[in-house]
């Protein structure tokens, strides 16, 4: 039976292998995009970076993370003609270095850290991460995280900062509710919440020693909802040491 025509085997000489390329002409093969481009890998107890290996002797060499080792560390790049600098932006140790950097005239690329984990094949140490980030980096195959200008950065980070004070002071303030209720006390009257400025005022007043209820309903801001007798009469209870300390 002869085969379907669609199924035949192409005639004449077999294709020739594909030509692999050394890793010395596969790296003269990939396009330079920064050619004065350095890495840096960050670590808790030590960094380590790479320059290109025609900026100095030494390509890769150790710094330590205190802030003379980081000036130096900052320095370097900058005295073998460094323009840009590719490190991972895990933890924080990131961000001293990149000011220092910056205030060089030297540019602080953020590598996001999926994209700084280890090759299969090659050892992950710190010192070949370092040269690694270097070689990505100068033929532009590692993007950058979007960072903001200084001023965006202290405005990011003072929101950030409120926005964490906030967070950690409702646990406070959900235990002072609960304990106002538990000294007699009728918050709903006083305020609907006990940090406004009627409530503050009050508490402010029970921790200094005042106990008279007259008193107390004293310090309720003159736009309040209730009146001082009907905020006096809310303010009547006992004093439990425990619910005062809560």
């Amino acid at each position: 039976m002869t085969p379907h025509k669609d199924f035949c085997l192409a005639s004449g000489p077999p294709a020739p292998p594909p030509t692999l390329l050394a890793p010395s002409a596969l790296a003269d093969a990939l396009q330079l995009c920064h050619p004065h481009a350095a890495g840096i890998d960050i670590g808790a107890a030590e960094h380590w970076a790479a320059v290109p290996p025609g900026g100095d002797p030494q390509p890769v060499r150790r710094f330590g993370t205190c802030t003379a080792d980081l000036d130096a560390l900052a320095d370097w790049p900058l005295a073998c003609g460094v323009t840009t600098v590719a490190m991972a932006s895990t933890g924080g140790a990131w961000l001293p270095l990149v000011a220092l950097l910056e205030a060089r005239g030297v540019q602080g690329l953020l590598i996001a850290p999926r994209q700084a984990t280890p090759v299969p094949g090659r050892p992950p140490t710190d010192r070949l991460d370092g040269t690694w980030r270097q070689r990505l980096h100068t033929s532009g195959l590692r993007a950058g995280a979007c960072r903001p200008a200084d001023q965006g950065c202290v405005l990011r980070r003072s929101v950030r900062h409120r926005q964490r004070l906030r967070t950690s002071a409702a646990p406070p303030r959900q235990h002072r509710h609960k304990a106002w209720p538990q000294m007699h006390r009728t918050r709903t009257q006083v305020g609907s919440d006990l940090t406004g400025v009627t409530g503050l005022a009050i508490l402010n007043a029970i921790l200094a020693g005042a106990r008279d209820p007259q008193h107390l309903a004293q310090r309720r801001t003159p736009h309040g909802h209730h009146t001082e007798d009907d905020m006096a009469k809310a303010l009547q209870g006992p004093w439990r040491a425990e619910h005062r300390c809560a």
